[in-house]
């Protein structure tokens, strides 16, 4: 950035900003569109002891960027991830926790003419709540088939209204909102986070944390069962391994009649009930 040509408040700004880039372990950059200011006033403030957020013009977040690079190695991979109306996040909290902490700050939103998408949008069969009316043509204006039961609307059969990624006209957003759909999520969109040298984009920290547990918990169990399976003895599989093998050298022993102690009092309690069968079926004396 050639100084003298710039305005002065541009380069105190980039000092600004890269002045906040440095002492920071994270750096995000997060998507600020379609947030109404009283949401993002409640989100600052429900949010100000996990993160700082400042907001700028693409262009001075890209030189505060450039600017931060012989501190931050690979921190200038960040600029292709600044998209919409960018912001930089700075923050001391681990990126995967603080993606879940964004993601369940988040509420639902109306879709608006112009947005786009977030998934595709399926409207079951089945009754409305509408009565026979204008509300009729203007389902059938979105492409679904509707009729009339039990003196209400009904949706004949199920229909995609909109696919993910598609941009959603004004008639589709009057549908949404009358059938009370609310597709859009209100909150900050956490685009890509770095940490020392490594860039962590949204696919990444959008960790589903059941699943994750679960599949801890399977993992676990797997390995458990190996363990027990190749005799491999370990503080939680090595009750099982006994276990298995008492009962394994106790079935060898029966199929080869061994002598042992268990071998013999079986043998004892199957002659004595041999013997009482008999017994039964021997003629009564007079």
């Amino acid at each position: 950035m050639n100084k003298a040509k710039v305005a002065k408040y541009k380069i105190e700004r980039v000092d600004e900003l890269a002045g906040l880039i440095r002492p920071y372990p994270f750096v995000g950059i997060v998507n600020m569109e379609n947030i109404p200011a009283p949401q993002l006033q409640r989100m600052r403030s429900q949010l100000k002891d996990k993160l700082l957020i400042s907001m700028s013009k693409k262009r001075l977040i890209n030189l505060s960027i450039d600017a931060s690079e012989k501190d931050k190695k690979g921190i200038s991979e960040l600029k292709k991830f600044i998209t919409g109306m960018p912001a930089l996040l700075f923050t001391k909290e681990n990126p995967f926790k603080l993606a879940s902490i964004l993601k369940k700050s988040k509420t639902s939103a109306p879709a608006k003419a112009g947005q786009v998408s977030p998934r595709d949008i399926v409207i079951p069969a089945g009754p409305t709540q509408f009565a026979p009316g204008p509300i009729i043509s203007e389902l059938s204006a979105v492409g679904l088939k509707t009729g009339v039961e039990g003196g209400k609307v009904s949706i004949r059969q199920e229909q995609i209204l909109v696919r993910e990624g598609e941009k959603i006209n004004q008639k589709v957003a009057d549908v949404m909102a009358k059938l009370a759909i609310h597709p859009m999520e209100i909150g900050l969109d956490l685009v890509a986070i770095y940490e020392n040298g490594t860039i962590y984009t949204k696919d990444v920290l959008a960790v589903d944390e059941q699943q994750y547990i679960n599949d801890i918990k399977l993992t676990f169990s797997q390995a458990r069962n190996l363990s027990v399976y190749i005799a491999f003895p370990t503080k939680d599989s090595i009750n099982a391994i006994i276990g298995k093998a008492h009962n394994d050298a106790k079935s060898l022993a029966f199929a080869k009649e061994l002598v042992s102690d268990l071998v013999v009092h079986k043998q004892a309690v199957d002659a004595e009930r041999q013997a009482e069968a008999i017994y039964k079926l021997l003629p009564k004396q007079e």
